[in-house]
């Protein structure tokens, strides 16, 4: 008999298909009940073409974005919006999983388990490592803290984060603004203002190959000059 998902796990993919789908086998390995959904954001058509071969035999749910919309990417307030709906409709909690991530096998049923014991969380976040076990970005701002568990007002990445259901129904994400391509800050600093507490489990890390899924980021630290030139005025990147 299978089981009922305890959670809704969305990825948002836009190509870097060799990472989404380690992603998405080490997601398929986790000890815990869930549906794995991937949002395919205007990907090429290779990349369409591999996530559809790889469906069955991995264990996810495809939607294709330009079969509903014709935005185009990055459409994150859409799939935020969709994956909400989806989660308030089975009555569970939303957990975020970037195509650049690989989560542990024991990583979703512990931020399932930390929830269920905090019934205040709005948010609650793996901190990220590096391939050596080292917190790397976006979370360097935590990097030598002693704690397993971090309360935090400072905004968390949506790289592995955990929406408790509370936070869901409490705040529609048709609200976000249309004219930013990222939430992760708007949302913490949300959840905080509505009453909830957010946390990062730094004894759940969770393995990130940073910008994996969106390459030109890397500029950052090898052509500054050219990202903030990508970021400020081309309109890439708005949070």
């Amino acid at each position: 008999m299978l089981k009922t998902p305890k959670i809704l796990v969305i990825t948002p993919v836009k190509n870097s298909i060799e990472t989404t789908l380690e992603t998405s086998r080490a997601i398929s390995g986790s000890n815990v009940a869930l549906t794995h959904k991937i949002f395919n954001d205007f990907s090429s058509a290779e990349t369409k073409l591999a996530l559809e071969e790889n469906r069955e035999s991995i264990g996810y749910e495809l939607v294709n974005l330009e079969e509903i919309t014709q935005t185009p990417s990055p459409n994150y307030k859409l799939v935020l919006h969709l994956a909400q709906q989806e989660a308030l409709l089975a009555g569970v909690p939303l957990l975020v999983v970037e195509s650049d991530v690989v989560v542990r096998y024991d990583t979703i049923k512990t931020l399932l388990d930390f929830l269920n014991g905090h019934p205040k969380t709005g948010l609650v976040g793996s901190v990220t490592v590096d391939e050596e076990g080292v917190v790397n970005f976006p979370y360097l701002k935590f990097k030598g803290v002693k704690k397993d568990i971090i309360k935090t007002k400072r905004s968390l990445s949506f790289c592995c984060t955990l929406f408790s259901l509370e936070l869901l129904k409490r705040f529609d994400f048709r609200d976000l603004d249309e004219s930013k391509n990222w939430y992760d800050t708007f949302i913490s600093k949300k959840a905080i203002e509505l009453g909830f507490e957010n946390y990062v489990l730094m004894d759940a890390p969770v393995l990130h190959k940073p910008h994996g899924s969106r390459p030109w980021k890397q500029l950052k630290y090898k052509n500054p000059l050219k990202y903030y030139f990508l970021k400020f005025w081309k309109g890439l990147d708005k949070i």
